[in-house]
């Protein structure tokens, strides 16, 4: 961690509003614009938090939801108590922490699905854009479908490669698509958050459509990209994705 880091961290404003509001993260606020702008989340809402840790956005969604709402949150690393909020620990692209979650909902459809998910970093910026865009691609690939007609999808995703097939593949199953930055993001993030709004009925989705992540794959592969699935690791933090290079 670099001194510049660590100062411009410390002189954060909405790093300090955040602790004096008794949000966990100052990611709270960038849920908090994203819902003022979109109106994402309304009272009474069953939400799904993917990526949760530490919380903030946990806790946004609980205000929102209110008394007769449920939030259902999961993240690979455990997290404090929040009042009102079902924790899990665990890794949603696996398949038992799925069914769990499919479990949880006993047939249920949720009515907003929120994710700050950020992979473990690397440091090389196009490695990290791309295990981004994956594991953004599988998180959608399980999670819309559980989306009630009409419900409603964010998800923060690091600009690159991909990003325009994400969107494409979105507004096939949403009416509504849009990328959008918080003010409470810092100026030098790479991130982007996608905003998808009014999710479409089944009977308007073709049934032969591909999975988002396969969209992705494929239309990398016609820019003339190769997917370097050999790459994908499996640590303590869970799977890193693929890895992008330009084909020779």
């Amino acid at each position: 961690m670099s001194k510049r880091w660590y100062n411009e961290h410390r002189r954060d404003p909405w790093r300090r509003k955040a602790k004096s509001s008794g949000y966990r993260s100052r990611s709270a606020y960038k849920l908090l614009q994203c819902q003022e702008k979109f109106n994402l989340i309304r009272e009474g809402d069953t939400v799904l938090d993917v990526g949760c840790h530490p919380g903030g956005w946990s806790q946004v969604s609980v205000e929102l939801t209110g008394e007769t709402g449920r939030v259902i949150a999961i993240d690979l690393r455990p997290c404090e108590p929040i009042p009102g909020v079902e924790l899990m620990v665990g890794d949603i692209t696996e398949e038992s922490t799925q069914r769990l979650i499919l479990e949880m909902l006993q047939r249920k459809p949720i009515h907003a699905i929120v994710s700050d998910i950020s992979p473990r970093l690397t440091g090389q910026y196009e490695m990290d854009q791309a295990i981004s865009v994956d594991l953004v691609c599988m998180v959608m690939d399980f999670a819309i479908p559980l989306l009630n007609d009409g419900g409603s999808f964010i998800t923060k995703v690091f600009q690159g490669r991909g990003i325009e097939a994400i969107v494409r593949a979105a507004k096939i199953r949403f009416s509504k698509v849009q990328r959008f930055s918080p003010v409470a993001s810092r100026n030098s993030s790479s991130e982007v958050y996608l905003v998808c709004k009014n999710r479409l009925p089944a009977n308007k989705i073709d049934g032969d459509e591909i999975s988002i992540r396969m969209a992705v794959e494929k239309e990398l592969a016609d820019q003339g990209f190769i997917i370097n699935s050999e790459d994908e690791e499996v640590n303590d933090s869970g799977p890193i994705g693929f890895s992008v290079h330009r084909a020779k």
